[in-house]
């Protein structure tokens, strides 16, 4: 019997009806995608005039809530203003998990749109402008679309779907739980246990419907330091008679710009320390009795990150005492590093080329722009990605950054990051039977 080839002739079939399908699959996924694209349009300008705050997003809740209970979905509140969705497919497979954060920021827009924010909110205790000033709200809206999207395809589905609308991704108001953390904490990524979880950010500088992606470290961990110099008052005459804590904080300034600059291996990965804040004093003839710093630290690279905050307590603690007085350091970590799995980055690839097309689809370089997205990658394997919003006719080096008032995207082609969604989800799928 002429065995091994009728093997090889079945395996031909198999892989032929496997490839049929999978275009099938796409074609769907194309045509629908297409079709919600002014549903998409509609959804990120109602939901960019009408912005909330971290922990603050009620009305965006309910906006979320009410389009995903017409797919018919399990819809759970969660982490205060946070909605987890859950689409059960047809077939049996892995649980899949996709993610978008629904909050704004306290900005005030400049841009002149029909659909521009004029929302307020209180914030520390001031009223203060709110604006979705680094995209959140298209990434709702993308999300939103791939719901629906996935839904009408629900009995070809392998396995089941979780969509993550994250709150309080920049931060939760004072000592708040929030973000991400609170959403693991509330069991998001548990029953089901979740196999791969996905996400996207969209980039004012990148052209609009390119997508970029980065295998292994992505985005910087965040760690927000607080340090407090402790000296003695004394008249702005006769400083010698106290101990200047201004002096001494401007000193500690200095020195921590030595620590990336001079004792830190930067080939391995950069690394940023920035001083923000510096407040000290009421009146101009009086040394205070202390100065307060404040400002965030970045790195890619976690023992770097743990070797940063070391050398930061030393150096300030040291510096103060070289005066003999006393410094102390206070390290918040409101981050991790963002990391791409590489294994799951080089099979997930060409389901990012097919949703942009090859031409459409690059790698690129770690940021020092930090997301709190990171801390679900510690509980699953994570693919963190962004999609371009910069219109063709706009140079990439005068496009509005993000967190300012001049922030702008074009929302014409958000039809590409449901198609992404969507083509993870099958692929991911296919791959892992």
């Amino acid at each position: 019997m002429r065995i091994k080839p009728i093997l090889v002739s079945l395996a031909f079939i198999c892989l032929a009806k496997l490839s049929q399908a999978q275009t099938t699959i796409q074609t769907q996924i194309d045509s629908k995608a297409a079709a919600i694209e002014p549903k998409l349009v509609e959804w990120r300008r109602h939901i960019h005039q009408n912005p909330e705050l971290g922990n603050r997003e009620f009305k965006t809740q309910e906006y979320i809530v009410a389009h995903l209970t017409k797919l018919g979905l399990e819809v759970t509140k969660i982490a205060k203003t946070g909605v987890l969705a859950v689409l059960k497919g047809g077939k049996p497979g892995p649980v899949i998990a996709l993610r978008a954060d629904i909050d704004g920021l306290p900005v005030k827009e400049r841009v002149d749109l029909p659909y521009k924010s004029v929302a307020t909110s209180e914030y520390n205790g001031a009223t203060v402008p709110v604006m979705h000033a680094c995209g959140h709200d298209t990434h709702t809206s993308i999300l939103m679309g791939t719901a629906e999207v996935l839904s009408s395809m629900k009995k070809d589905i392998s396995g089941t779907i979780k969509f993550f609308f994250q709150p309080a991704e920049e931060g939760s108001p004072g000592t708040e739980e929030g973000g991400a953390p609170l959403m693991i904490k509330e069991g998001v990524m548990d029953n089901p246990k979740v196999d791969a979880v996905f996400g996207l950010h969209i980039a004012s500088e990148l052209e609009i419907g390119k997508l970029r992606y980065v295998s292994g470290s992505f985005m910087a961990s965040s760690d927000w330091f607080t340090i407090k110099v402790k000296g003695k008052q004394t008249h702005g005459s006769t400083p010698w008679t106290g101990m200047d804590p201004v002096a001494i904080g401007a000193q500690i300034v200095n020195n921590l710009q030595t620590i990336v600059s001079r004792q830190e291996d930067i080939t391995l990965a950069p690394a940023v320390v920035t001083v923000a804040k510096f407040h000290a004093g009421v009146r101009a003839n009086i040394i205070p009795e202390e100065a307060e710093l404040e400002g965030t630290i970045r790195t890619l690279d976690s023992k770097m990150q743990k070797d940063i905050h070391e050398r930061i307590k030393r150096m300030a603690e040291k510096t103060a005492e070289a005066w003999g007085a006393k410094a102390e350091v206070m390290i918040d970590t409101k981050t991790l590093v963002t990391y791409n799995d590489p294994a799951l980055v080089k099979m997930m690839i060409p389901s990012l080329e097919r949703a942009a097309g090859k031409e459409n689809a690059e790698a690129g370089r770690w940021t020092t722009g930090a997301e709190d997205f990171s801390f679900f990658g510690t509980k699953a394997p994570a693919f963190f990605f962004n999609l371009g919003g910069r219109p063709k006719n706009v140079e990439a080096s005068k496009a509005a950054p993000h967190h300012t008032p001049d922030f702008f995207i074009d929302d014409s082609m958000l039809d590409v990051g449901v198609k992404a969604f969507c083509n993870l989800v099958f692929d991911y799928a296919a791959l892992k039977k």
